[in-house]
């Protein structure tokens, strides 16, 4: 049988990749926090000594799936695992935050952090069932 495009990719190459989505997106959200929302406070409406706060926080779990990424060659699933929790207790924080200065935030800001739950907490769900199979 030759590989094709119905065969599922194998758990190491499909946690690696996940490492690798994971890292660049919370690099994506660490300068998207840091360096435009912090920036244009008024037109997102979050005070931004919190959104460096968050931003710092995604730096870290950044570090942490790059790190996994390219150092994790066998047995990857618990660090996944790991990052799906950490990453699941960030949206937590960030909605108790966004409930906390909604009387603050824009439109604007609140579509921007539920849309960032939404995006994480989707990889939330592809981490954890990879992890699973592995």
């Amino acid at each position: 049988m030759q590989p094709g495009k119905n065969e599922p990719m194998p758990a190491k190459a499909t946690i690696n990749k996940l490492f690798l989505i994971d890292g660049i997106g919370a690099l994506i959200t660490a300068l998207l926090l840091s360096q435009v929302l912090a920036r244009y406070e008024s037109v997102f409406g979050m005070p931004a000594s919190l959104l460096y706060i968050l931003a710092g926080v995604a730096a870290c779990f950044a570090v942490y799936s790059l790190t996994c990424y390219w150092r994790i060659k066998e047995g990857g699933a618990p660090f996944l695992t790991g990052i799906a929790v950490a990453n699941t207790l960030y949206c937590i924080a960030t909605l108790g935050i966004v409930a906390y200065r909604f009387d603050t935030l824009t439109w604007l800001g609140v579509a921007y952090f539920i849309g960032e739950v939404l995006v994480v907490m989707s990889l939330v769900s592809v981490e954890l069932g990879a992890a699973r199979k592995a």
